[in-house]
């Protein structure tokens, strides 16, 4: 069969994926849907960049892992940006057909969990939210118990000659990695005499920030939409969102800034 737009795309499939449970239905449910599947199609691109990621680091490939950065950064400017569409459905609006979602919530969303866990932000209680033994509780473990993005990054460094030090590369990976005063000293020391890998350690600054910006737009699009009201499925809505701002995946990178 010849291969066209439509069959390449699976575009059949694809449109029949929105399926609104308002009664009418509600007119602004059907965006509601299309943002939150859009998320998760670029949740699903940023996994494969970055395990992607993960392996230039382990063969030394500088320039294409730099490259590689930069385009997750694109995508979070994009994940940014559709907040701006989202922010369009008032509360009067979201309240027509927030009903119908029951216990469904964004606190579900398995790929925004593996995102989390490949930053570094482990916590085995995020498991509880899916069905041990389930395709997405698996995923998970997987990552819980993987090395995180940062500590691919320190194994690189060893790579190019760095010394870092092996209780930072022999961590337990499940836990979250602390700041290191030695890892920071070797740093500082790249930023001064490296260019091309302290480009690689500013791309990840930028990763880090956008993250923080889009966790910000996030909970004031929650503020403004439902306010104080608890969240889907039982969650603290905003009073939640408001917990994880300003918490950096890669402190050891903010910590050096005071030191030059």
């Amino acid at each position: 069969m010849t291969i066209t737009y439509s069959s390449y795309l699976k575009v059949d499939e694809l449109l029949q994926c929105q399926i609104p449970l308002s009664d009418g239905p509600e007119h602004d449910e059907m965006l509601f849907i299309i943002i939150h599947q859009s998320y998760e199609l670029w949740f699903k691109q940023l996994l494969h960049e970055l395990d992607y990621l993960v392996v230039l680091f382990d063969e030394g490939e500088r320039n294409r892992a730099l490259h590689t950065l930069k385009r997750v950064g694109a995508i979070y400017r994009t994940l940014i940006q559709q907040v701006d569409i989202l922010e369009t459905l008032t509360p009067l609006e979201f309240m027509s057909f927030r009903d119908r979602l029951s216990t469904a919530s964004g606190f579900q969303s398995f790929q925004f969990r593996e995102l989390e866990f490949l930053y570094g932000a482990k916590d085995p209680k995020k498991l509880d939210n899916y069905e041990a033994g389930s395709e997405h509780y698996l995923r998970l473990q997987k990552r819980l118990q993987a090395p995180t993005l940062w500590d691919a990054f320190l194994n690189f460094l060893t790579k190019e000659g760095h010394p870092i030090p092996e209780s930072e590369l022999k961590r337990d990976f499940s836990k979250i990695a602390e700041p290191s005063p030695a890892v920071q000293k070797i740093l500082i020391d790249i930023y001064r005499n490296d260019p091309l890998i302290s480009e690689i350690c500013e791309a990840l600054v930028d990763i880090d920030t956008l993250l923080q910006q889009w966790r910000y737009r996030h909970v004031k699009m929650v503020e403004r939409t439902i306010g104080s009201k608890m969240g889907t499925g039982g969650s603290n809505g905003a009073a939640y969102l408001r917990t994880t701002l300003f918490k950096p995946v890669f402190p050891d990178l903010w910590a050096i800034r005071s030191e030059f």
